[in-house]
């Protein structure tokens, strides 16, 4: 399928949970049988069904790291579901398949874009963190921010090291993405903006020093930012994502695509922006074609006038009420010292659900 990230198999074991990155989109979530033990026993690249020889050599070069490039893949998908919790499209990953999102992926739309992007801005993210983490012998520290230190301040810590982590990402997720079609340049670039959003939002991170908690030294370095801030950048991203038309070109290798936009009035998309270049679906009804699982049953916000509002998460076919009963703490009290005691009551909500 050209959709594939990197069209592979990998299996993990993270503290016993089950973990394997999977097939169309990555890494699925289902583990297979035969990679049961792959938690415990050294990984063999060359026993991964789908590698590439780019990914083989990958993979053997860096075999330590190769769980956090599962992990991100993971971290992606969890994100891609709290974005899109409140959309018709919810990210709805499916158990027991390769194919973890079902033919959604299978056309270059905004979702395709989105999950591209947040994937391998999760292999960036999961990478850089483990290397400062120290979980690695192959990668560390950031030792390029040692330079001056501010006012104030001076360098110390763990300086992230996200050139890296992109590095890695770059390297294995685009690995499949070299045909001369109008999808892999799609993948490539979204991939690109993803991994890309890591390196813009790298900050400085402090902590003081002193008696009581003053601040008589300050130490300094440079990190990442939490991926929930990666995801709601990307989000945006995903809703003024720029609609691209396909060209072909002859060129010396044969026919090549290439992408243009679509609408010359408006401003053209940068590096930092998801293309698409065909349209989704509705997602309001199911569709085993389109992968659409419809929004029946789905829970809904009687208030909101928005996407996520029964109105339009509904399609128009109206919503259910009921009534839920749910235990909850109440009237707690602060005891000196030190507890907290808490009553527990019953409250009771109602629930609306699409037709």
């Amino acid at each position: 399928m050209d959709y594939h990230l990197l069209g592979l198999i990998l299996c993990f074991l993270f503290n016993g949970t089950k973990v394997l990155a999977g097939y169309p989109i990555w890494w699925s979530l289902a583990l297979g049988q035969q990679y049961s033990s792959l938690g415990s026993q050294p990984i063999l690249c060359g026993s991964i069904p789908g590698l590439v020889p780019k990914q083989l050599r990958f993979c053997r070069n860096y075999i330590e790291i190769m769980p956090s490039v599962a992990e991100g893949v993971k971290l992606g998908i969890q994100e891609c579901q709290h974005q899109f919790r409140g959309r018709r499209w919810n990210c709805t990953t499916i158990d027991d398949s390769l194919a973890i999102f079902g033919p959604v992926l299978d056309k270059a739309t905004r979702e395709s874009a989105f999950v591209h992007a947040i994937a391998s801005a999760g292999v960036a993210f999961a990478v850089t963190r483990s290397c400062a983490e120290g979980t690695s012998t192959i990668c560390g520290c950031d030792s390029h921010h040692k330079g001056p230190p501010g006012d104030g301040w001076k360098w110390g810590g763990c300086s992230e090291d996200a050139d890296f982590g992109v590095l890695v990402s770059r390297e294995f997720a685009d690995a499949r993405e070299n045909r001369p079609d109008a999808r892999s340049a799609m993948n490539r670039h979204n991939n690109e903006a993803g991994r890309t959003t890591i390196l813009d939002h790298m900050h400085l991170k402090c902590k003081c020093h002193g008696l009581s908690g003053s601040c008589e030294v300050k130490t300094c370095w440079w990190a990442q930012p939490d991926f929930r801030a990666i995801g709601d950048y990307l989000k945006d991203k995903y809703d003024s994502a720029s609609e691209m038309v396909v060209e072909k070109h002859r060129e010396s290798r044969g026919w090549v695509e290439t992408l243009r936009a679509k609408y010359a009035l408006f401003k053209p998309p940068t590096e930092r922006d998801l293309v698409y270049y065909e349209n989704s679906p509705n997602f309001c009804e199911p569709n085993p074609e389109t992968g659409s699982f419809g929004t029946r049953d789905r829970t809904c916000n009687i208030t909101s006038h928005g996407i996520d509002g029964c109105d339009l998460l509904c399609c128009g076919r109206g919503h259910n009420t009921r009534t839920e009963k749910r235990k909850e703490k109440c009237h707690c009290i602060f005891h000196w010292c030190c507890y907290v005691s808490c009553q527990e009551c019953i409250r009771v909500y109602d629930v609306h659900t699409c037709k």
